[in-house]
């Protein structure tokens, strides 16, 4: 009796499960089409992206070349272009190098793309924070204290190994700007961090020694 229970119940189950198949048959199918469409996707965009970036590679290498052996004509288009493609790798290549080959003077243009690789681009933790200190000595020849600690605190408040040159920066900006007091409190929060490097460490340390009597 209990083994004929036990049949009976099976094929109920199994009858049940038949059923929601049929019923469900659509919703299945399209669930289906919809996951395999996302794993497609997913390794479409994976190819494009490996590609694309190859072809931003080659354009950047391509147009150093043509630029180093004269022809000088598309370096500025051709960089920019780069940059704006946003790209983690290439974009901050293609800036410096027109920055460290003095191909961009605009201030307000340098400014742009330095906001671009820190704001828009998905660098690491440690190289966007060395772009945001890069973006601070840039502007500190000519940008007000409000604006250059707007541009630095990001990392003076962090424990980032680029903190140290951040308020060496703003001492030594401090210092020129004959505001004595300030420099020498940038300097001596330097010198009271742990753990970083000696060398930096010691260069403020000889600026206390020599130009505060510390």
């Amino acid at each position: 009796m209990d083994q004929e229970i036990e049949i009976i119940s099976s094929e109920t189950r199994k009858e049940k499960i038949k059923n929601f198949l049929i019923n469900k048959k659509k919703t299945i199918i399209a669930v289906a089409i919809f996951l395999l469409l996302i794993l497609f996707s997913f390794f479409f965009y994976q190819e494009y992206e490996k590609g694309h970036r190859e072809w931003l590679g080659d354009k950047y290498n391509t147009t150093i070349i043509q630029y180093e052996t004269g022809d000088k004509s598309k370096i500025l288009s051709s960089m920019k272009e780069i940059i704006e493609d946003k790209d983690k790798t290439y974009s901050p290549l293609a800036f410096f190098y027109l920055l460290d080959n003095d191909l961009i003077t605009s201030k307000e243009e340098i400014n742009e793309f330095f906001d671009i690789l820190i704001n828009e681009i998905d660098l690491d933790k440690e190289n966007k924070n060395l772009t945001i200190f890069k973006k601070g000595l840039f502007n500190s020849e000519f940008a007000n204290e409000n604006e250059l600690l707007n541009i630095l605190n990001p990392i003076i408040k962090s424990e980032s190994i680029w903190k140290p040159h951040a308020l060496y920066l703003m001492a030594e900006y401090y210092f020129a700007k004959n505001e004595k007091q300030k420099s020498k409190e940038f300097f001596e929060h330097l010198v009271s961090l742990e753990d970083i490097s000696s060398k930096v460490k010691m260069e403020a340390q000889k600026r206390l020694r020599s130009d505060f009597g510390e």
